[in-house]
């Protein structure tokens, strides 16, 4: 938002700068080219003016001269008056005037200046032949006056300068005419161009003008639809929502909030606190509220229960956080959110959780009892074996050769069974003591723990063949010798389970699971079982098989069971009969949790 608002500042100062080039251009422009078309037009003009009195100033030296040869030739003929008189001396006087006015007029000429001295010599040449011929004239000489004028017009003829000079002063003048009509015409040509310039540049400011009046005007309507719209969904949302004043009054309120609390939506200047019945009087609140204003915090999940106009305890949460309105003043926005059925849930579930602990802190204590009884048991089953074993024993060597074949297999009988028995019991203690042993966490091989079973239940199955593959395996934290009676177990059942089997195949595998955890399987080709008595499987002295076509006690996969459990893993298994078996365990990546490590039932 702060980078497109600076966006937005830089583009309007480029279209008041562009908009006051434009002007620059529309106003400024045309006023230097007027002003340099006049102030050429009027050096023209002057030139032009120039080259007309100086044409004028040549044809009046030619006049006076003229006019005073005639005054002469009058004076000599007779006509003897003062003004004819003054007319011959006229040429002395205002000749030299006009000869001077004339070089001052062509001085930015060297051709005219060139001309102008040529002018000016046979005009003083001429003047001196006809103040010596009206010398004469008055000394009575009418002869030699008549010789003189003759002389002069002779030697001096001004009239081809003159004529020439005035020829030269019209090219000028033509030629000062033309540049005249070019400065015109040029002048013409760039008010036009500046013209449709103001034109082009017009039609582009008010092009432009549109363009920004009318996304100006789509923008606000956008803005009075997205107003809407938030008007809108604050009226829809379920959650009650206020919009407060700096002194806690009510700006605006969403239908939740009206309803709720019993105001109407239009509701204006309204103090909090008097809203819904007192449900707003809380005094801490209102405090934290006041903060939020203040000292710009955030109130998150304030818990309050409030009655409300229903006449109903709720449980609310309630947020606050500070708004700045357009005329900066600040606002508080306030959302509220019902958690009455949240608080009654958790009631109930604190209630069934207290419930649980009792049961679970009962079953424990029944667990401690088993485990205590099945060790006495087994502990103080112990004597009366050892003495049926003794006793048995010693009944048979006292019958010695008068026992006959039905007495020795009845003590063969109580023989096998006080060790079946006996064996059964130790399995028992294990078994209970795997329950109560603290666990020794440390990195395990997995590698060496699977050798060291794969030979000793080899060492017990001499002279048959089996087909071993095993993965590498990983290292793991566990309890060493735990885990060792888990492999011993699971390889031994391996074994003895293919013992009818001409070429055994036995396979330990791992992978990793989804969640990082180690997962092992055993599988064998061997005799396998029926699934819908897989849950038999891992308890205790639970057989899917009889002892006389395989041997042993059905305690082995359950202390599997418990001591993967105790690490934080779990146990299952996959066969058909006759077609092999498959156990799995899991074990952590990490360290089992303190839970595990302790006695689990």
């Amino acid at each position: 938002m702060i980078r497109r608002g600076m966006r937005d500042v830089v583009a309007l100062r480029w279209r008041i700068v562009s908009l006051l080039f434009a002007v620059l251009v529309i106003v400024a422009l045309p006023y230097m080219i007027t002003r340099s078309g006049a102030q050429q037009a009027l050096g023209a003009g002057a030139q032009v003016t120039r080259s007309a009195e100086t044409s004028a100033l040549v044809y009046r030296i030619a006049y006076v001269v003229r006019d005073s040869e005639a005054a002469i030739y009058r004076l000599i003929g007779g006509e003897h008056t003062a003004t004819e008189l003054a007319r011959a001396q006229r040429a002395d006087h205002d000749v030299p005037q006009l000869l001077e006015s004339l070089r001052e007029r062509t001085s930015d000429n060297a051709g005219q200046q060139r001309l102008v001295t040529s002018l000016a010599a046979a005009v003083a040449g001429r003047l001196a032949l006809m103040d010596q011929a009206l010398l004469l004239y008055q000394r009575g000489d009418a002869a030699g006056a008549n010789a003189s004028m003759r002389d002069a017009s002779r030697l001096y003829n001004i009239d081809s300068l003159t004529t020439h000079m005035a020829a030269s002063q019209e090219g000028i003048l033509e030629q000062r005419r033309l540049d005249a009509q070019k400065q015109s015409f040029d002048s013409s040509l760039v008010l036009g161009i500046t013209a449709a310039a103001q034109i082009l540049l017009l039609v582009i400011v008010v092009v432009v003008s549109e363009r920004q009046i009318g996304k100006r005007l789509r923008a606000e309507t956008r803005e009075e639809q997205a107003v809407r719209r938030s008007r809108l969904i604050v009226q829809t949302v379920r959650e009650p929502i206020a919009l407060l004043d700096e002194d806690l009054c009510t700006l605006l309120v969403n239908a939740a909030f009206s309803e709720l609390y019993g105001v109407a939506q239009d509701v204006r200047a309204q103090p909090l606190a008097g809203i819904g019945d007192g449900a707003w009087s809380d005094g801490a609140l209102l405090q934290r509220l006041t903060d939020v204003l203040v000292r710009d915090r955030e109130l998150w999940d304030y818990e309050l229960i409030q009655r409300t106009v229903d006449d109903v305890e709720r449980h609310v949460v309630i947020n606050a956080r500070r708004l700045q309105q357009d005329n900066d003043k600040p606002a508080l926005l306030l959302t509220v959110s019902d958690v009455t059925a949240r608080a009654l849930v958790e009631q109930q579930v604190n209630d069934l959780n207290r419930q649980l602990e009792g049961k679970v802190a009962q079953v424990s204590d029944v667990n401690r009892e088993l485990e205590a009884f099945s060790y006495s048991v087994s502990h103080d089953l112990r004597a009366p074996l050892r003495h049926i074993a003794g006793f048995a024993g010693k009944l048979e060597q006292h019958l010695g050769d008068q026992a006959d074949e039905r007495a020795h297999h009845y003590l063969d009988v109580i023989g096998d069974a006080s060790k079946r028995m006996a064996q059964l019991i130790d399995d028992l203690l294990v078994f209970s003591r795997l329950g109560r042993g603290a666990l020794r966490l440390q990195p395990v091989d997995m590698q060496s723990l699977v050798e060291e079973a794969r030979a000793m239940a080899e060492s017990e199955a001499i002279g048959r063949h089996i087909t071993w593959k095993i993965d590498p395996l990983p290292i793991v934290i566990g309890d060493e010798n735990m885990l060792r009676t888990v492999w011993q177990n699971l390889i031994g059942n391996a074994v003895k389970y293919t013992g009818h089997r001409e070429d055994a195949h036995i396979q330990v595998t791992t992978r990793r699971t989804r969640q990082g955890d180690h997962e092992f399987t055993v599988a064998d080709n061997g005799a396998g079982f029926d699934m819908q008595y897989a849950g038999k499987l891992f308890g205790v002295f639970q057989r899917l098989h009889r002892s006389s076509e395989f041997p042993g006690n059905g305690i082995g996969l359950a202390n599997v069971r418990r001591i993967v459990t105790r690490h934080g893993g779990r146990t299952w298994a996959e066969g058909e009969p006759d077609e092999g078996a498959r156990f799995h365990f899991t074990l952590s990546a990490a360290e089992p949790t303190p839970s595990h490590t302790r006695e689990t039932s």
